[in-house]
């Protein structure tokens, strides 16, 4: 399958895998997956609930920044969504932010399955000092990343979409808008789903003769062809 016509990916069938404190105890480092990362309020479990039609899958919480591990999602038996440790507003102490900042750096660069790098912004409060740290760090690894301007029911479409302007105009000027691609979305209006279900197909796409596990509800299909 080529990247322009990736094979589609149903997440809805997404199931939780595991829970890691280190990179030692991942799922082995295979096939391919995708992390999602973002400061503690940017609305990251919603959005992964979003895409997974699953409310339950990831865990919300109503003290931010109280996950503190990497966890892993199946979708097949090859291909994976990551959801990793939030920032911002968690009570904790320094030393513990400190110990959750080197354990997701030591992921996002040893981990050589992974694909691309979903990066969730407020859309009201985009690009703090951990967005540009994460996005600092893809472009000089040469990681595609993609960015969620969240939340953006809060705004009217047209600020909306100057909020978006405004932060690809930002990080043209910061030399970070190499192999990095902007949307808005909104998880509670579940705006965006299919451009990022687009993004993600992409990223995921498995080498040919790669295995591919089939959707029971398309096997019958045979051009695959799916809503």
């Amino acid at each position: 399958m080529s990247e322009s016509n990736p094979e589609q990916i149903n997440f809805r069938r997404a199931q939780f895998l595991t829970s890691a404190p280190t990179l030692a105890e991942c799922p082995e480092d295979s096939g391919a997956e995708v992390a999602f990362a973002g400061r503690s309020n940017a609305g990251k479990s919603s959005a992964i609930n979003a895409l997974t039609n699953n409310g339950k899958l990831a865990r919300t919480s109503k003290t931010p920044g109280r996950t503190q591990l990497i966890n892993f999602f199946s979708l097949t038996e090859h291909q994976r969504l990551v959801d990793l440790p939030g920032y911002g507003y968690a009570k904790v102490t320094r030393s513990m932010k400190d110990e959750w900042q080197r354990h997701l750096a030591f992921y996002l660069e040893q981990r050589r399955c992974l694909k691309g790098l979903v990066l969730l912004m407020d859309i009201r409060q985009p690009l703090k000092e951990f967005d540009l740290h994460m996005l600092t760090w893809a472009v000089s690894s040469g990681l595609p990343a993609h960015i969620l301007l969240t939340k953006a029911d809060k705004l009217k479409n047209g600020p909306a979409n100057n909020a978006r302007f405004a932060v690809e105009k930002e990080l043209k000027a910061l030399n970070l808008f190499t192999n990095v691609t902007v949307q808005t979305f909104s998880a509670t209006k579940r705006q965006g789903l299919e451009k990022l279900e687009q993004r993600l197909n992409q990223w995921l796409a498995l080498p040919a003769g790669e295995p591919q596990e089939i959707d029971e509800e398309d096997a019958g299909s045979e051009d695959g062809n799916s809503d």
